[in-house]
């Protein structure tokens, strides 16, 4: 049997992590929880958005990947990401030039965020094979103006951006070159998979979004689309139904999937955003969205019931997606190492 790799499942979370969180402080408006990524602590006019992220499963472009992925999560909370605390361990004998890469890619990606690197560590660390971050991010927001993933509310509709699966997508091309060669792919094709990691960042779209006035926002990472909508659900406590026919999934996507035998509504989604919010917020957030040339479609809708998600698929099936969605891209890896 292959071992578990990826997030946590909830239960264990609930019983291990989530119930052992040292002193209570009630400066902590939103500490650790199911789909709840960022903390938020009250500062007193502003709260301070904190989030941490770990790049395991991805091999290039990683040092820039990191501080997108990062940033991500604080900008959902309605916050401008300002401080990077990244920690980089390499493998043993890893060559100066692969951390000159790395941390190019770290400033690169800042610069573009606006956000300063301020602390973190690094350092070769035994039993790695590839090199790992996990990066912090901070940011402020508005006391009164901050968003949570479990906020959707019934009669909200469910709107996602630019498309299922953008890392993934990526991260494909760039990881699992040869074997999509092998596949019979064009390399036109491949290209402009691995040009969808510019898009990675959701920072102008979460804020302009802010702006609008949604009720939940949310990053599908890990588990994809259905994970972050899984997420937004149970969190909410509400039941989320989405239509597959509905949802944006270039062509790029669907023939690197195709050929590797995955999921791209459960492949790793950074660069995709899932908010919800009321019907007469739409025409404000065409509009927000139009101005920063994101693509979205409306895929669902939020309603009362016991908390979940609905997927109806094309071929007329409906899914009831449960809270934990396993992640697409660990399966692969663990397929290439004969697990």
């Amino acid at each position: 049997m292959r071992a578990e790799v990826g997030k946590l499942r909830p239960d264990v979370l609930a019983k291990l992590v989530f119930s052992r969180l040292g002193s209570p402080d009630p400066s902590v408006l939103v500490g650790p929880a199911y789909g709840e990524d960022s903390a938020i602590i009250d500062l007193g006019a502003f709260v301070l958005v904190a989030h941490s992220d770990p790049i395991t499963e991805a091999v290039g472009r990683i040092g820039w990947l990191a501080v997108h992925v990062a940033c991500n999560d604080v900008a959902v909370r309605g916050a401008r990401p300002r401080w990077l605390l990244p920690v980089l361990l390499l493998p043993e004998g890893c060559p100066e030039a692969t951390l000159d890469a790395i941390t190019a890619q770290i400033d690169e990606a800042a610069r573009e965020v606006g956000a300063a690197i301020v602390g973190g560590h690094t350092e070769r660390a035994p039993g790695l094979n590839r090199p790992i971050i996990s990066m912090t991010a901070l940011g402020l927001a508005p006391r009164d103006k901050f968003v949570v993933t479990g906020g959707a509310r019934p009669g909200d509709v469910v709107l996602m951006t630019k498309g299922a699966a953008i890392e993934g997508t990526a991260i494909l091309a760039t990881d699992f070159l040869e074997e999509l060669r092998e596949a019979g792919l064009p390399e036109g094709l491949l290209e402009r998979a691995r040009g969808f990691m510019a898009e990675v960042s959701v920072v102008g779209e979460a804020l302009a979004l802010t702006e609008v006035g949604v009720n939940s926002m949310h990053d599908p990472t890990e588990g994809g689309l259905l994970g972050g909508l899984a997420e937004v659900a149970y969190a909410s406590g509400c039941l989320i139904e989405v239509w597959e026919e509905k949802v944006l999934v270039r062509p790029e996507t669907e023939a690197i999937c195709k050929a590797l035998k995955v999921d791209p509504l459960r492949l790793i989604g950074s660069g995709c955003l899932v908010a919800t919010l009321p019907p007469d917020r739409l025409d404000e957030a065409e509009k927000a969205l139009r101005s920063l040339g994101v693509s979205w479609a409306i895929i669902g809708h939020v309603r009362e019931g016991r908390a979940g998600l609905l997927l109806h698929r094309t071929s007329g099936q409906v899914e009831l997606i449960g809270q934990f969605v396993p992640e697409e891209l660990a399966k692969l890896w663990a397929r290439r190492a004969g697990r």
